[in-house]
């Protein structure tokens, strides 16, 4: 039986790697919505859309991600991150749907330690950070099944991002100065991509699958997933500052561009960053027997693709 899952935010970095795994995944009916479809920013469009329109699985990928720019239009990122995504929540128990929700790093403070857990007290340092975690709390508190994965650094191939405004400004600069006291993982969207499909499909198989002793482990936590919404937290594996990440651009694609490493206070900017978004994964690997590729692997990955893209 196949799977209705709708996917919003299709010209978004992650929405576009989720769609060019569609043919992979038969077993999933997708449809992919952008604003012209399912404009986030209207509660309008939103009830009318689901009006006469119902999903097994909903993807959340929309948000307002320009996180500067959040400082100065705070209305417009809360209405997107946090009251359309409760909507999104209350569809979702209304119709009994499944609700795999995207969130951010951005939600801890950055002042940890050692990477951060799933429960792991929250305290976003800015406008972005703050309505996105608004957005998580009202799904938690509506409840539907489903759950909601934290990421950091995203970059991918497709729209505007760290890795391809690297290779823009190397052929542009003889030198550039990055952050070095920042430091997190980037995460690949086509892995995170893989990943939510994975989930998806695993539901799908649990559901669809008879009891049995060897599988009994496996399909009660699945179905605890079900009755719950849960957090997990997903990035490539390893860690590096925002230094290393374009020192390793360069490196990979050869651009001769001198990378010189200044602190956070030499690059000011409207929203504060967390100076650590490290984030354990432990949770998402053991009930999803997932294996992370390392983030340079990743890096080589989305740069051969651009190269074929060039």
């Amino acid at each position: 039986m196949l799977k209705k899952t709708l996917v919003t935010g299709k010209d978004g970095q992650l929405g576009q790697s989720l769609l060019v795994l569609k043919e992979a995944y038969p077993l999933l009916d997708m449809t992919f919505v952008g604003r012209n479809e399912l404009d986030l920013s209207s509660a309008t469009s939103i009830k009318d859309y689901f009006k006469e329109k119902a999903f097994d699985v909903i993807i959340n990928c929309a948000a307002y991600t320009a996180v500067d720019k959040a400082e100065s239009e705070p209305e417009l990122a809360d209405q997107i991150n946090h009251i359309a995504v409760k909507q999104l929540a209350e569809i979702a128990k209304q119709q009994d749907s499944v609700l795999i929700h995207i969130s951010t790093d951005y939600v801890f403070n950055g002042q940890n330690y050692k990477p951060y857990i799933e429960t792991d007290e929250t305290d976003p340092q800015n406008v972005y950070g703050s309505t996105k975690l608004k957005g998580e709390q009202a799904i938690q508190a509506i409840n539907p099944k489903g759950c909601i994965i934290r990421t950091s650094w995203v970059y991918s191939e497709y729209g505007n991002n760290f890795v391809k405004t690297m290779l823009r400004l190397g052929k542009e600069k003889e030198q550039l100065g990055i952050i070095f006291d920042q430091v997190g993982t980037p995460t690949y969207t086509g892995d995170l991509a893989e990943t939510i499909l994975q989930i998806v499909n695993s539901k799908q198989l649990v559901v669809s699958r008879e009891y049995n002793n060897a599988d009994a482990n496996l399909l009660t936590t699945h179905h605890a997933l079900l009755t719950k919404n849960e957090v997990f937290h997903f990035s490539n594996e390893g860690v590096c500052s925002w230094y290393d990440f374009a020192k390793t651009i360069f490196e990979l694609n050869g651009v001769e561009c001198q990378v010189n490493p200044i602190e956070t206070k030499d690059y000011p900017v409207p929203a504060t960053r967390p100076h650590y978004s490290l984030m354990n994964k432990a949770k998402i690997k053991q009930v999803y027997n997932l294996e992370m590729p390392y983030w340079k692997d990743s890096l080589k990955v989305c740069l051969q693709k651009l190269q074929e893209q060039a």
